[in-house]
């Protein structure tokens, strides 16, 4: 079962290959329902050693920074490595 926590955006790391499909308008159409909705789909993250990697929700991720959010809701998934 996913549970919901709460993290620092900072703490968020986003893989270089998925910057690479982040949409400008898609964010700023998330910003725009975030300022009347809130936040109401988690993002799903996984542990890294270094705080933890994005595994979903790029565009929700990017429309909080752009609201100068400091904290994200996020599903922790317990991905396994291969």
């Amino acid at each position: 079962m996913l549970m919901k926590e709460t993290l620092a955006i900072d703490d968020v790391r986003v893989p270089a290959k998925r910057k690479k499909t982040l949409e400008p308008a898609k964010v700023q159409d998330i910003a725009n329902d975030m300022l009347e909705n809130g936040q109401t789909t988690p993002i799903s993250v996984r542990s890294a050693d270094d705080g933890y990697v994005l595994i979903e929700g790029l565009h929700r991720l990017e429309a909080l920074r752009a609201l100068g959010e400091a904290t994200v809701n996020v599903y922790l998934v317990h991905a396994r490595l291969h």
